[in-house]
């Protein structure tokens, strides 16, 4: 199976990060964080990745850098299972309705880290959770990855719910771009011969 641990320990965070690119979507994340644990349960569900995290974070600060350092380790994590990517469909898109969301998710697992994003989320919390750290997060996730990822809102009124759509959107795709192509399966995805 193509998968990786990362282990990353700061001032600030303690976390442990492990994916299984190959697997049926099963999850075990304990961040502290219970909306962003509910995020990151989608993105395995959907994805069709296994991921399991655990992080001590400082969270009697806030939650940002629980949230920005799983963002890194996660990506760093994907970036290692992905190897030299030989085989991989390497692109992926979605375009997910969740009730009144409808968002857009496209990325390229090029090793160009480059994130487009295009969500502005109606309320500044969901629950206690900080809404600017879902941003955070896909930053984070994308550029420790080497991904280009856009994600674009085109309807929503319900801060959850776009939230969740864009999670699910970015899983939905990220487990087509990592899925290996049955015609090319011994193949790097690009006119380059590397990613």
């Amino acid at each position: 199976m193509r998968s990786a641990t990362i282990t990353r320990k700061t001032a600030e965070t303690d976390i442990s990060a492990t994916v299984a690119l190959d697997g049926t979507g099963s999850y075990d994340n304990r961040t502290g964080v219970g909306f962003f644990d509910h995020m990151l349960d989608q993105l395995a569900r959907h994805s069709l990745i296994d991921i399991t995290i655990t992080c001590a974070g400082d969270l009697h600060i806030d939650d940002h850098h629980t949230v920005e350092d799983v963002g890194i380790a996660l990506g760093q994590a994907l970036a290692e299972a992905l190897g030299d990517k030989r085989g991989i469909r390497r692109y992926g898109a979605c375009l997910l309705p969740m009730d009144d969301a409808l968002v857009r998710a496209a990325l390229d697992l090029s090793g160009r880290p480059y994130l487009v994003w295009n969500m502005e989320l109606p309320t500044a919390r969901i629950g206690t959770f900080d809404t600017e750290l879902v941003r955070e997060f896909f930053q984070a996730f994308s550029t420790h990855s080497g991904m280009t990822l856009h994600v674009d809102a085109l309807h929503g009124i319900n801060s959850h719910h776009m939230a969740e759509a864009a999670f699910k959107a970015v899983a939905r795709a990220l487990r087509e771009a990592v899925e290996t192509d049955p015609r090319k399966g011994d193949a790097i995805p690009s006119t380059k011969g590397m990613l």
